[in-house]
């Protein structure tokens, strides 16, 4: 009937776009976030039927720092365009890369249990260096540049290449810094150090200045936009080939290196 009398007014629209998973580049992490899968929900989302709001559903343990910073910035390019306020929601957890995606919203809301932080950068892996030696194998290695073989795992550790990937690690942290701090400014706790890659839960978060309170979307919506508030879902859809065909092995490997990352936080 709206459609035959357009002096109704229809109720106020938010787009609520769900960032569920772990956060990889192109290709990787088949069921997981990053930008170019991301961008035509995104873009959707801001686009369609003129939104009062876009809300952030986000659940993520992070991942990709570029992934995270290309995503954030296209969500916040797309807001100030369409002058659409932005509203982030954790869900489970919202740390690291994560927590990135949070802070493309103008607020962020959690659960009492829902874990925030993690804001530092990570290299991890193994090495195997004794083990070729006992078990006499020798490993040959040949390089045209010296620095090739940077952190080889079937070799020992050097101090020089440590030193090397702390200068890698350092400007990423340095960035995720400036990113938290741009956007949350003034509202972060200044007696306390947030960038050690520590976490808070829930209302802790919220007195670190993380967060801005204790809400659910739902009710929060509705208490912002009103009772009759319509929430339009946007999301990534997996295609029947992604389902059932036959990345097996890559996928198991994404799914091992998933969970890896959600057990971190108990989940």
């Amino acid at each position: 009937m709206k459609r035959f009398l357009p002096f109704l007014k229809s109720p106020p629209k938010v787009a609520v776009i769900r960032l569920q998973g772990i956060i990889g580049g192109a290709g990787r992490m088949a069921a997981g976030l990053n930008d170019a899968t991301l961008a035509p929900v995104i873009e959707k989302a801001f686009r369609r039927g003129k939104p009062a709001a876009v809300a952030l559903a986000i659940n993520s343990p992070g991942g990709s720092p570029v992934q995270s910073a290309l995503i954030a910035a296209r969500i916040r390019r797309l807001a100030e365009e369409k002058k659409v306020p932005v509203h982030a929601f954790v869900e489970d957890v919202a740390a690291s890369g994560g927590y990135w995606l949070a802070t493309a919203g103008d607020d962020i809301w959690v659960d009492a249990s829902s874990v925030l932080g993690s804001i530092g950068v990570i290299s991890a892996s193994f090495g195997f260096p004794e083990f070729l030696a006992r078990h006499g194998i020798e490993r040959r290695v040949h390089t045209a540049g010296e620095s090739k073989s940077f952190l080889d795992p079937f070799r020992p550790e050097k101090p020089e290449d440590v030193a090397r990937l702390h200068a890698i690690l350092s400007p990423i942290h340095d960035a995720f810094k400036a990113q938290v701090g741009g956007r949350r400014g003034a509202r972060l706790a200044g007696e306390k150090d947030l960038f050690t890659g520590d976490v808070w839960v829930g209302q802790a978060a919220v007195d670190e200045g993380l967060a801005d309170g204790v809400a659910h979307l739902v009710p929060k919506l509705k208490a912002l936009y009103g009772e009759k508030v319509k929430l339009v879902p946007y999301g990534m859809k997996r295609s029947i080939f992604q389902r059932i065909s036959g990345r097996i092995l890559g996928e198991a490997l994404d799914q091992i290196e998933e969970r890896a990352l959600w057990a971190r936080y108990g989940l």
